[in-house]
């Protein structure tokens, strides 16, 4: 069996993040760790080294693309392939915009967890 891969879940909404990391490792395919202080998302991905990270958007203190920023300019973290999550946009828009923004994959919010392993699957 291959090892478990790696997830890291940058989002201020507690019950949202507890609820993906549980879905994530019942499949036994995954481990997850939950950052929900976007300012110590750059630090956590640092130390937990995560194979992808589950980005949301709209975060008090730090919002998503800022996050993004911190982790491209640091060679330790610049290459982890990012899959932002937003409840800022309807299903209907990611299907227009085929699920990119500014060049990342993204996923409207509320997703299932068979569009979420699938989203993750294509992207490490």
């Amino acid at each position: 069996m291959t090892e478990p891969k790696r997830i890291l879940i940058v989002d201020d909404e507690v019950g949202f993040t507890e609820m993906v990391k549980l879905n994530l490792e019942d499949t036994g395919r995954f481990l997850v760790r939950i950052e929900n202080d976007s300012t110590r998302a750059f630090e956590t991905a640092l130390g937990y080294r995560p194979e992808l990270i589950l980005l949301d958007i709209i975060m008090p203190e730090m919002e998503g693309p800022d996050v993004l920023c911190q982790l491209r300019e640091n060679e330790q973290t610049a290459q982890i392939p990012i899959i932002f999550l937003t409840a800022t946009v309807r299903k209907s828009e990611v299907n227009q915009e085929d699920g990119f923004i500014s060049g990342y994959p993204f996923l409207a919010k509320p997703c299932t967890v068979e569009e979420l392993i699938q989203a993750i699957d294509q992207n490490i």
